[in-house]
């Protein structure tokens, strides 16, 4: 299969890239800056793809540009003659109190980690329509429903936003035959630069009104989680898992599958919502959309 990664210059999504590779499909790790900063990255996926004989590239993909994810997913249509798979991986994650982080800080969370799917999908999903075929695959996060610590309230609302989109786009693309599924990692303190590359607030000064009732809380936040989370937990299962949901039969992928080493209990909570959404379409006659329809057409 053909298959788009978002925000693959590192972690989950750098990992994921790799373990479809490594199952024999070609990948397009998109990343941004790939002849600036991440040129490193792109270096180094190309060695990987070297060392393993696997089909990874990496292309230019900025989420937050129209015109950047209009160019990457054209080349990638125009060099393979389809895409079947997108990836929804980009993110970015702030730690502080939600006071203190402005509204514009909100609005550029949110775009990174919500619109920028929007962006994705309007280039992707005419070629995946025209197919009558194609996955969605949405990385979202244990956090939308799960154990919520304070200090990350954008991330988590942000991240709430976009699996909240999944879960409307999954019933609007069945018909035209794409799947969906959302992926949903637990809090990984390692493996991942979400924590050391994490934004903080603007206002300093609310910032640090703050400090006074809630000093040292993001230490122990990160310290808690890093305890409760077993020594052997590897990042790399995020990975492996969607590349092995990638790779099952169309409509026998499951709708969301959680990997949570820490065990937040998001699970419980997503699956009776997801059990009350398959209820209610099945209640309004809509249950064909539960599922990708065999045939689909564009």
């Amino acid at each position: 299969m053909i298959i788009v990664v978002t925000g693959a210059s590192s972690g989950i999504g750098a990992l994921s890239a790799r373990a479809l590779a490594r199952a024999g499909h070609t990948v397009y790790a998109g990343m941004r800056a790939t002849t600036g900063r991440n040129a490193p990255q792109v270096d180094a996926a190309a060695a990987y793809a070297r060392e393993h004989d696997v089909d990874l590239r990496s292309v230019e993909l900025d989420v937050a540009g129209q015109e950047s994810v209009d160019a990457a997913i054209a080349r990638i249509v125009a060099e393979q003659g389809r895409l079947d798979v997108v990836v929804h991986n980009a993110g970015h994650m702030v730690l502080g109190p939600a006071e203190a982080f402005t509204p514009e800080q909100l609005a550029q969370l949110y775009d990174t980690n919500a619109i920028g799917t929007q962006r994705v999908n309007r280039a992707a999903l005419p070629h995946l329509r025209a197919q009558g075929d194609g996955l969605l695959v949405w990385v979202s996060s244990s956090s939308v429903r799960g154990g919520t610590p304070p200090y990350l309230a954008p991330y988590f609302a942000a991240k709430a936003a976009m699996d909240s989109l999944a879960v409307s786009y999954a019933a609007e693309v069945a018909r035209f035959g794409i799947d969906t599924t959302i992926i949903v990692p637990g809090a990984f303190t390692a493996g991942t630069n979400h924590f050391p590359n994490s934004g903080k607030p603007a206002d300093e000064a609310v910032a640090k009104a703050y400090e006074k009732h809630y000093a040292g809380l993001t230490d122990q936040v990160a310290a808690k989680l890093a305890e409760i989370t077993p020594a052997d937990a590897d990042v790399s299962v995020v990975a492996d898992e969607l590349a092995r949901v990638v790779d099952l039969p169309k409509g026998r992928r499951p709708f969301r599958v959680h990997v949570d080493p820490a065990d937040d209990g998001g699970w419980l909570v997503a699956e009776v919502g997801d059990r009350i959404r398959s209820e209610f379409l099945r209640r309004i006659d809509l249950g064909d959309l539960l599922s990708p329809a065999a045939g689909g057409t564009g």
